[in-house]
């Protein structure tokens, strides 16, 4: 029974992060302009790309929207709702799309670090898996998007996740529950994460154009 409840929290948790992501995947689309097909591509690759690189990377085959249809429907139906209400509030915050993106990430490192350690990986391949389920979709994402990628950025991004899935493996070895253990590790990105946005808090950048410090 217990089993049995864990395994739903993972399933449905990650069906949220399909939705938050693949919003988020609608709204780039929208602020370039492209048409139905451009919003199903980005709000697909963003929603499942980093999770389709993890299972072939992993040897989950098929992927896991291959096995379960639910998540191309999801993201479908978000596509369509998302693309309504951006019609309808078409001045959303600036900060909408990362924090829709910090809830994706919070939510697929845990999913990520999670699915690798059921098929065997050691922790430090599971925190790895993790940020890849996390940060691949949105690098797909914006590089069709033509944007340079947040992972890329001096974003406090990456790092985040990799404390997050950290968090996660650690709590787990230390013989903490799976739901204590994915509460703990999404709450320590989004309290990372979102300060991040909005205090604009970035890592050092690595700059070799020395006439800018002449």
């Amino acid at each position: 029974m217990q089993t049995t409840f864990i395994d739903n929290l993972i399933y449905f948790t990650d069906l949220l992060g399909t939705i938050a992501f693949a919003f988020s995947g609608v709204l780039v689309a929208g602020r370039l302009r492209m048409d139905v097909i451009g919003v199903l591509v980005l709000a697909a690759v963003t929603a499942i790309g980093g999770g389709t690189i993890r299972d072939l990377l992993i040897g989950a085959t098929p992927v896991f929207w291959i096995k379960d249809s639910h998540y191309l429907l999801i993201i479908a139906l978000t596509a369509i709702v998302g693309m309504g209400v951006a019609r309808v509030y078409t001045k959303m915050p600036w900060y909408i799309l990362p924090i829709l993106d910090a809830i994706g990430l919070a939510i697929f490192i845990v999913i990520g670090a999670q699915k690798a350690l059921s098929y065997g990986t050691n922790g430090v391949i599971a925190v790895i898996m993790g940020c890849i389920t996390g940060v691949a979709g949105g690098v797909i994402r914006d590089v069709l998007a033509s944007e340079i990628p947040m992972v890329l950025r001096k974003e406090v991004y990456v790092t985040a996740g990799i404390l997050s899935g950290s968090i996660y493996v650690f709590l787990l070895d230390f013989g903490t529950g799976h739901i204590a253990a994915m509460f703990v590790s999404m709450l320590s990105l989004l309290l990372v994460r979102i300060p991040a946005i909005f205090l604009h808090l970035s890592l050092p950048a690595f700059n070799l154009n020395k006439d800018e410090h002449q």
